[in-house]
């Protein structure tokens, strides 16, 4: 069982994930621990599977197109790694950054999550009205769904594998019958997300973080803030509803043991 896992949800990739996937590899190469690189093909239509497939170490996920919600939730569960990071395909927030989230899964908060608000975190290259939109927008996420969390949107999340197999077990809104989507579909599922994670009592940390702006991003802020807004609502309803039990999830031999196996550093 590798000690890391680091998941990248990818959709038509082709221009940044080799770079990416460099970055990442050459990071890994110096620390003294195993790991694996997950790629998520969310149905792309360039050479984003092939490209990652032919890098060493790549393992890659082939998927339809449903969303990177949907994505993110089968690399989740693909994971054998002790620990599971979720990263962006433009690597906005640098690999490095992991050390920070590490320290505070090791100090027993169990969902780590980059933020890009707070003391410490940087945000380059953002523009003006893309701030103020994300700052809207958790706006209503704290008064729709969740409240206490600055920034829930940053690609960059980290927790054990049987919390993330247990917290991608209960999605709803992008899970198994997830439907099949046309063009880039930026979703909010990191809220949902969260909004499980505090209901199953599990400890969240924000870490700041560095974070760079990418300049070719997917993001369509008309279309994808009414579907982001949907999703916050649905997760309200959802919950109103009953759909969020709090029931056990039946977890593997290798998951209910991870306390007491916890893999050792390969030093």
């Amino acid at each position: 069982m590798p000690w890391l896992s680091i998941v990248i949800p990818a959709y038509n990739e082709a221009g940044r994930l080799p770079h990416t996937l460099t970055v990442i590899q050459r990071y890994l190469a110096t620390q003294p621990f195993t790991s694996e690189v997950l790629v998520v093909d969310d149905g792309s239509s360039d050479a984003t599977a092939d490209l990652a497939a032919a890098m060493p170490g790549v393992e890659v996920l082939r998927l339809d197109h449903r969303g990177k919600g949907f994505a993110v939730r089968a690399g989740a569960l693909a994971a054998r790694g002790h620990y599971v990071l979720l990263s962006d395909a433009d690597l906005a927030v640098p690999v490095e950054e992991w050390v920070r989230l590490e320290q505070m899964l090791q100090d027993g908060y169990e969902v780590v999550i980059g933020s890009r608000e707070g003391v410490g975190a940087t945000r380059d290259g953002e523009p003006w009205y893309r701030h103020v939109m994300g700052r809207v927008f958790n706006g209503l996420i704290a008064l729709i769904a969740l409240r206490g969390i600055n920034d829930t949107q940053c690609g960059f999340k980290a927790m054990p594998r049987h919390v993330a197999h247990d917290l991608f077990r209960r999605v709803r809104i992008y899970g198994d019958d997830a439907p099949v989507l046309q063009g880039a579909a930026v979703t909010a599922y990191d809220v949902e997300l969260l909004f499980l994670a505090r209901k199953m009592g599990y400890r969240i940390a924000e870490v700041p973080v560095r974070w760079h702006y990418g300049t070719e991003t997917k993001v369509n802020p008309l279309r994808d803030s009414w579907r982001n807004l949907r999703d916050v609502v649905t997760v309200r309803l959802n919950d109103l509803r009953g759909r969020y039990r709090a029931a056990p999830i039946t977890l593997d031999s290798s998951e209910e043991g991870w306390r007491d196996t916890v893999p050792p550093k390969n030093l």
